[in-house]
């Protein structure tokens, strides 16, 4: 029975917390970006055509491994995220001039 009322109290706590960590970070995005739809959209951990760097590390997080290409007229980058092998990932988020162009998602 005690450790029973021990688990609800943990769990409990653990939701708190949480709750607490997530609104706390959303207030923070919201007085960084100043636009609710952005910052629901980084909230979902989702990425876009046109969004910046700044807005896909807080939506995703620091990719795993980067490939980089300097052009003469543009800079371009692929972002890897989500190792399924050696050399293999599961999404690949190409970016040209500081902004979302692109990506590949394998199932």
């Amino acid at each position: 029975m005690e450790i029973l009322i021990f688990l609800v109290i943990a769990v409990a706590g653990w939701i708190f917390i949480s709750s607490h960590l997530k609104k706390k970070r959303r207030e923070a995005l919201l007085g960084k970006y100043g636009d609710k739809q952005i910052v629901d959209m980084i909230m979902k951990h989702m990425f876009w055509q046109g969004q910046t760097v700044e807005q896909l590390l807080d939506a995703l997080g620091n990719p795993v491994d980067v490939d980089k290409k300097v052009l003469k007229t543009k800079s371009k980058e692929v972002w890897k995220y989500h190792r399924t092998g050696k050399g293999r990932y599961g999404l690949r988020i190409t970016i040209e001039n500081g902004g979302v162009v692109g990506w590949e998602k394998k199932s």
